[in-house]
């Protein structure tokens, strides 16, 4: 035995891990992936005032980013496609805003006398109605709150508006500085991002899901947007054909509403039976309106968009309640436009990163 060997140092084979050390391993990985979870879900709700309308920007920008490509790959500059692209924008959303802004302020004086129709319509439910304010009388008796009285400020509308009016107009600005900044710096971005990447191997994945966040945002959201435009025309056709007024607002509404999966369109059903109840004279008819809506809405959800989107980006229909309710729940209105370009891009990343993952797309 030589010197060498015998001053090598012994190999020292430590025991195997018992299950309770194994289990306290585990949940302190558990732990730090939650607490890092809810630091995000409260930065989202602590920024949204600048959070919300960037991530808007980024949404948009993914549908109008083949445009700009188009645009570039015609020798114009990105700075230069980018600025096309916002002004087209702009010019559609004021479109928009100019077609529905007659027949909408016409709705808005006509509000006293909407009230009064409903009020004479109602009154056919009288009796169930007064079953449930007695009900409500009890439970009021129970719960020792008959005295409760409400007052309410004259000068609190003036006010609200007055704060309101700044930060809605920042947000818009914030909304258009990052749609710009996105479609102009988006070659840059992919760049910078993957020069950070470690390997050759982690920046073709990163590579990956840029090219799937990309096709498959831009291709849901232009799909979706066309789509929609096709159900709002039926919709304002079917309601003019039956005598409902400004029947173009409503089509316009329907565009809207319906970019919002579910929760959407029955917003859209409870509107229209409104609208009913305030132009027809009986119950049944107030349901007209609502029975035409339903049925475009159901061939378009059916049979229209399966067609054009296709079956590969159906996702799994509970992860898109899922996504609906906690977006809406974050940032209100706006969450839920954005509520599937979000489950799409995550549903992007995760595809990538763990290859046969599946959320329900068929």
């Amino acid at each position: 035995m030589t010197e060498r060997t015998a001053k090598k140092a012994p190999i020292v084979r430590l025991p195997p891990k018992s299950n309770i050390e194994i289990f306290l391993n585990r949940s302190s990985q558990v732990s730090v992936i939650f607490v890092g979870l809810l630091a995000f879900i409260f930065a989202l709700w602590a920024g949204q005032y600048i959070l919300a309308p960037v991530s808007l920007g980024i949404v948009v920008g993914l549908m109008l980013g083949p445009l700009a490509s188009k645009l570039e790959r015609r020798g114009l500059l990105p700075g230069l496609s980018a600025i096309l692209v916002v002004l087209l924008f702009v010019a559609v959303a004021c479109l928009f805003a100019l077609a529905v802004a007659a027949p909408l302020s016409f709705w808005i004086g006509r509000l006293p006398q909407i009230w009064g129709n409903l009020q004479h319509q109602l009154s056919e439910l009288k009796g169930p109605l007064d079953a449930m304010r007695g009900m409500r009388d009890q439970l009021r008796e129970l719960t020792g709150g008959k005295g409760l009285t409400v007052s309410v400020d004259e000068g609190m509308g003036v006010e609200s508006m007055a704060t309101l009016a700044p930060a809605v107009f920042g947000q818009i600005l914030i909304f258009f500085a990052s749609l710009y900044f996105f479609v102009a710096t988006r070659h840059q971005t992919r760049t910078a991002i993957l020069t950070l990447c470690f390997n050759r191997r982690l920046r073709w994945r990163v590579a990956h899901i840029f090219r799937d966040v990309e096709q498959m945002v831009s291709r849901y959201l232009l799909s979706i947007s066309l789509i929609n435009i096709g159900e709002g025309l039926a919709v304002g056709i079917g309601l003019y054909l039956i005598g409902v007024p400004s029947a173009l607002l409503w089509g316009a509404l329907a565009i809207l509403t319906n970019f919002v999966v579910f929760i959407g369109p029955a917003v859209m059903v409870v509107i229209l039976f409104l609208i009913g109840l305030s132009e027809f004279d009986s119950l049944g008819g107030a349901f007209l309106p609502v029975a035409i809506y339903l049925a475009i809405n159901t061939i378009e959800a059916q049979f229209v968009t399966p067609m054009v989107i296709g079956r590969t980006m159906t996702l799994n229909p509970f992860l898109v309640v899922l996504a609906l309710i906690f977006w809406i729940w974050l940032w209100g209105a706006l969450g839920g436009f954005i509520a599937i370009p979000a489950l799409l891009i995550v549903y992007a990343i995760f595809r990538n990163i763990v290859p046969g993952l599946d959320w329900g797309a068929d």
